[in-house]
């Protein structure tokens, strides 16, 4: 895994050969990016990462200038990988926490910019995400959910659906209160 952009352009994140997790590719990471920098000033986002996995995306928010990103992932091994490497890396605007997502939604404020979520594409409440999330009473009416997913979902029918861009066999749908 790398990070493509900013700070830490190029810097190889050497994640441990016994993960199962899904990395976000370059090209995928590369192509939300872009959507990200064209309208999003990303050194004025707080940024929350959910099902973080590696912390692939949250390095590169980070890298890339973010305020502040909070990480969150269920596996302990993971969490404190993503911990370790952000602490090296960020140490002053990084935050990870071992936790389950879901939970995470129901109990704690979604006072974020930007909402990043890559569950496993398998995950069987990966459908109730958006709803979760976007009907929660902490998020702001101008915060952005991006979901990670495969073609195999469909989101276009629910109500703050944006649209959904694809980078090969990565899907990535957006939603906001906001439509603009």
């Amino acid at each position: 895994m790398r990070i493509i952009r900013g700070k830490h352009r190029g810097r190889r994140i050497h994640v441990p050969s016994n993960f199962n997790a899904r990395p976000t590719t370059d090209f995928a990471k590369e192509g939300v990016f872009n959507i990200i920098e064209n309208n999003y000033e990303i050194s004025n986002l707080k940024v929350l990462d959910l099902f973080s996995g590696t912390g692939g995306i949250s390095f590169e928010f980070l890298s890339r200038g973010a305020i502040s990103v909070l990480s969150v992932e269920k596996n302990k091994r993971y969490s404190l990988f993503i911990k370790k490497t952000g602490e090296e890396l960020f140490p002053d605007n990084f935050t990870a926490i071992n936790s389950d997502s879901f939970r995470f939604i129901e109990k704690r404020s979604l006072d974020y910019d930007i909402i990043f979520a890559d569950p496993p594409y398998d995950l069987p409440k990966l459908g109730t995400l958006p709803e979760l999330i976007m009907n929660s009473k902490t998020i702001k009416d101008n915060t952005v959910l991006i979901l990670e997913h495969s073609a195999e979902n469909d989101f276009s029918d629910f109500e703050y659906y944006i649209n959904t861009r694809k980078y090969g066999k990565v899907n990535f749908s957006f939603f906001s209160k906001e439509k603009d």
